[in-house]
């Protein structure tokens, strides 16, 4: 067979929500043709959204080494990348009540770099707020997620999210300027 029919038979697979059957024909191409950019590229995507990430950002570096004038296989991999910083911060800080401000300020700066990589994915802002609000610097919450919302106004969940952080907000003003009872 050949990588053409390979690649076919990889898109038909997508077309029927078959990752995992589009991926084994995805390497079964790269195999026959270990050289072809656009191959390594497509088969990160699939496997992105399997999330496999590793093998994912494996493809596309591999597709940046072979084209690397390509704009559109970097975006790519800086994509698959912050989402695996993301991916990283969630797990350092999702539902964890001990967690000490010197890992949330980790956590900023691992949710800056993904931002940086990919300026227009909405999770990493959302988290950053969230990280933010943790470490009661509402107004650097509340203006990371209105940088969402910029990007994104027709998701309604950050609307939601925002009226969650000015909550809190006005929770952290109230219970600042209580009397002390010591």
């Amino acid at each position: 067979m050949k990588s053409e029919e390979y690649i076919q038979n990889a898109y038909q697979c997508i077309l029927q929500n078959d990752f995992e059957e589009a991926i084994r024909w995805f390497e079964a191409a790269i195999a026959a043709n270990p050289g072809d950019a656009e191959v390594h590229y497509r088969c990160s995507i699939t496997y992105g959204r399997s999330d496999k990430l590793d093998m994912a950002i494996d493809h596309a570096e591999e597709a940046v080494r072979l084209q690397p004038d390509k704009p559109e296989y970097r975006l790519h991999l800086q994509h698959i990348k912050a989402i695996v910083l993301v991916q990283q911060v969630r797990a350092m800080v999702e539902g964890r009540s001990d967690i000490t401000p010197a890992k949330l300020y980790e956590a900023v700066a691992l949710l800056k770099s993904a931002i940086a990589m990919d300026p227009l994915y909405p999770q990493a802002y959302v988290w950053l707020a969230l990280v933010y609000s943790e470490l009661n610097e509402h107004s650097l919450a509340i203006s990371t997620l209105k940088k969402a919302i910029g990007l994104y106004p027709q998701e309604s969940g950050l609307q939601h999210i925002m009226e969650e952080l000015k909550q809190r907000l006005k929770s952290y003003l109230y219970e600042s300027n209580e009397p002390s009872t010591e």
